[in-house]
């Protein structure tokens, strides 16, 4: 276990965030999210009646198709367990993402279309991990191929995937404590974009 040994205790609640990436024929991406909410204990609901143990208090699905960019060509968004009946009524809302790119300014486009009573909270929620595992799942894959097509144009060391990737803006730049365009692994891995103090090509 890679936390400490805990006290004594006992299960309450579980919320499983799934998210998985994928490549389709015509060259978009899928990216969806499954989210649960299971509680250990049986409780009651006004409108489900009795909820027993391991039976999803939620159960919220979220696709989002995207290009190369990035950018939202389709949704579906499904509600298949609530304690509310009409929880699902505000999934259609979730169509206003299309036309979206994830990157800067994703978060806050998403809580102008969707924010509030505009949307589901559950569902927004599954956004921030579906929006990071877009970038897992594409921006790999379109570097690894970029750099093979420019190794083959170049036939040479200078196509190589190192030397594209250290005069390219890195699309994480600035985005978390690593990737400080100050920092030691912007220095190293990308010194074209180092803002830092050190020497760009100062020794280890």
């Amino acid at each position: 276990m890679p936390l400490s040994e805990p006290a004594a205790r006992e299960p309450i609640h579980t919320r499983e965030v799934i998210c998985r990436g994928y490549r389709r024929t015509d060259g978009l991406w899928d990216v969806e999210g499954h989210l649960t909410d299971v509680k250990s204990y049986a409780f009651h609901t006004e409108q489900r009646g009795q909820i027993m143990p391991g039976d999803p208090v939620h159960g919220m699905w979220l696709r989002l198709t995207v290009d190369n960019d990035l950018t939202v060509q389709a949704v579906e968004a499904v509600t298949e367990k609530s304690p509310y009946r009409t929880c699902g009524s505000v999934t259609p809302n979730f169509q206003r993402l299309v036309g979206l790119k994830i990157g800067p300014g994703w978060t806050r486009a998403v809580k102008e279309r969707l924010g509030g009573v505009q949307g589901c909270t559950h569902l927004v929620e599954l956004l921030g991990p579906i929006a990071t595992t877009a970038f897992q799942t594409i921006y790999p894959i379109l570097a690894r191929e970029q750099a093979e097509k420019a190794r083959a144009a170049g036939g040479g060391e200078a196509g190589s995937k190192e030397d594209m990737l250290r005069t390219k803006r890195p699309v994480l730049l600035n985005t978390c404590h690593i990737f400080d365009s100050n920092g030691e692994v912007v220095r190293k891995n990308w010194p074209d974009h180092y803002t830092g103090d050190r020497p760009r090509d100062a020794a280890d």
